[in-house]
């Protein structure tokens, strides 16, 4: 059992204070009157006999008692209650190739995207979302979920090693975050792809195609420098990677991510040169996806069972009952 507002059930348990106090009071005017005047005139005096008196403060310190354990609002037991939420899936897809690492945006790209990924879990709500690392191929490292903490951890843990080595394959990021996806519930469904564009396995559009059969549209976000190439990082982080003892350089490919955003019907936003709060990918989610369908879906939650009811109606009987057995206004006065 707890108590919501526990101060309730403090005050409570001073009602019998209260009572040893009326019965002294009136104990010290009964004394104080038969000093005075006679026995059949005191009687008249107090109002009341001792025994109805008795009986009005049983029930008046009894109602009083049992209304203040129902405001302390007490609960045990479970109840389940249903509740109808409106919500939509999102699947976020992070590149974590090594040439995510390029730090034409600051810290990097791929702390960039993290970063970006944060800012759009505060705006979900009550939506659904899942993480996609890729690379090689496409790895759900969270599936959908309302437990934003859970999300913010699986993205925090986030590092280019979180999907197999090779060579970028968006086209598989596609199909991983397309698998995480109900096919019953594509037209509230949605793709977020994030990625410097550096795709080599070239079976992206043939996905894209896919998603837009299904009716889930793809939102590419391209984030790094479209006009400048820069160094990818080694595995030291400090020199440059050598390929066939040639320094890599890579720069952002937007065309690659044009494609799939138009073939799935979706949307291409470059977030390498953000600098205004409309280029954020909140402010994305809140102008692009928010046109997504929303599902009504019902939840089932177990939480404390309320009993102040219990409580409450006995008070109330007891208040009125002792309410009527005074001879005031709210009682029958007696012919005299």
């Amino acid at each position: 059992m707890r108590f919501v507002y526990p101060i309730f059930l403090i005050l409570a348990f001073l009602v019998p204070l209260l009572g040893l106090w009326w019965a002294f009071l009136r104990a010290r005017r009964e004394k104080a009157l038969s000093k005075f005047v006679a026995v059949h005139l005191k009687t008249k005096l107090m109002g009341d006999s001792p025994n109805v008196w008795g009986l009005q403060s049983a029930f008046l310190l009894l109602g009083i008692f049992m209304v203040l354990i129902a405001a302390s609002r007490p609960q045990w037991g479970k109840a389940s209650t249903k509740i109808i939420t409106k919500s939509r899936n999102v699947v976020v897809a992070i590149d974590v190739s090594r040439s995510m690492l390029v730090s034409d945006v600051r810290p990097n790209r791929l702390e960039r995207a993290k970063a970006d990924v944060a800012d759009l879990i505060d705006s979900l709500e009550g939506d659904r979302c899942a993480l996609v690392a890729f690379r090689n191929t496409g790895v759900l490292v969270c599936p959908l979920t309302t437990d934003h903490g859970y999300l913010r951890g699986a993205l925090e843990r986030m590092t280019t090693e979180s999907a197999p080595r090779g060579e970028t394959d968006i086209g598989g990021a596609i199909r991983t975050s397309l698998e995480a996806l109900d096919p019953a519930a594509d037209d509230h469904n949605a793709i977020i792809i994030i990625s410097d564009g550096g795709d080599l396995r070239k079976e992206a559009i043939d996905n894209a195609k896919i998603a837009a059969k299904r009716g889930v549209p793809i939102f590419t976000v391209g984030i790094g420098d479209p006009t400048k190439e820069s160094t990818v990082p080694g595995d030291d982080g400090r020199e440059a990677l050598l390929y066939k003892g040639k320094q890599v350089n890579v720069k952002l490919e937007e065309a690659i991510l044009k494609a799939v955003a138009e073939t799935s019907n979706g949307r291409y936003v470059p977030l390498a040169t953000a600098s205004t709060v409309e280029t954020t990918l909140g402010a994305i989610y809140r102008k692009f996806l928010r046109q997504v369908a929303a599902k009504e879906q019902n939840e089932e939650e177990s939480r404390a069972a309320d009993r102040y009811q219990m409580f409450l109606l006995p008070g109330l009987i007891f208040l009125v009952i002792g309410a009527s057995l005074s001879k005031g206004r709210f009682g029958l006065r007696s012919k005299s």
